[in-house]
């Protein structure tokens, strides 16, 4: 596992700023809530009556009042936001920089096959997306029991699961572009996580496009949804996992077959 160790400790320094940047975000929706929770009836009643904006983002079945419905919509985008640029970045850059950097050549000359490098780094990713979300999963109880609420605890393990769950998909699709790209992968992850967070939206806005909620890892995280149905879409689950797996395959396809320069 030394090319796994290697990578984490790589990682390091970025791993705790967006670690600790939106656990402190987290934080701080939280611990403001009981000062905002009696002014959240006003705010269910404007945010309800603003048609379009209201329906992008499950406002209109939220009950901005009690603290699932506030954690769904503020916490709930940080998260998913947040989680799934770091994700996208970190996963995408994990093979082009090789290349990039020039670095490639070294690593292939060592005694090790391409595919023990290709898994090494993939576990290297899975391990810091699960750490950092552990790390924030407890920074959210915590400051619940701060601010003396009673933990939602099905919805709160429920949408932790969807975030966690759709930052190892885009994680796995950009794995694989990652063996495709040489250069720009940054600007590839970020674009791709933007394109997929609107892509949401707009299923939400319009019946029309409603199926794209199929396509994008943000259609299983919908808070609103999931405080609703009181579980996940599994439907949409098992297909982001298996658009994830594809997006890792051709990773592995396209790498083990590279004429690495």
């Amino acid at each position: 596992m030394t090319i796994m160790k290697h990578e984490l400790r790589q990682g390091r320094t970025a791993f705790l700023i967006w670690t600790g940047a939106i656990a402190f975000m987290l934080a701080i929706c939280i611990l403001i809530f009981p000062e905002m929770k009696a002014e959240m009836a006003s705010v269910s009643k404007i945010f309800s009556a603003m048609g379009a904006f209201t329906a992008a983002f499950g406002m209109d079945r939220l009950d901005f009042g009690s603290l699932t419905g506030y954690y769904s919509i503020e916490c709930g985008n940080v998260l998913g936001i947040c989680g799934a640029l770091y994700a996208a970045v970190y996963a995408v850059d994990i093979l082009s920089k090789e290349e990039r950097g020039k670095t490639a050549e070294f690593l292939l000359t060592h005694p090790v096959s391409r595919a023990r490098v290709l898994t090494e780094k993939l576990l290297a990713v899975f391990c810091l997306i699960t750490v950092m979300n552990a790390v924030i999963y407890v920074v959210a109880l915590v400051s619940m029991i701060l601010i003396g609420e009673v933990i939602p605890w099905k919805e709160i393990n429920l949408t932790h699961l969807a975030y966690y769950l759709m930052q190892l998909e885009l994680a796995g699709i950009c794995f694989g572009i990652s063996a495709f790209i040489k250069r720009g992968s940054t600007g590839a992850g970020m674009g791709l996580a933007a394109i997929l967070y609107f892509m949401n939206l707009f299923a939400n806005i319009s019946k029309s496009v409603r199926f794209i909620k199929y396509i994008t890892p943000f259609g299983y995280c919908e808070g609103a949804d999931i405080t609703t149905a009181g579980k996940l879409n599994m439907t949409m689950v098992v297909i982001g996992m298996a658009i994830g797996a594809l997006g890792i395959a051709a990773g592995y396809w396209k790498y083990l077959r590279k004429d690495i320069q």
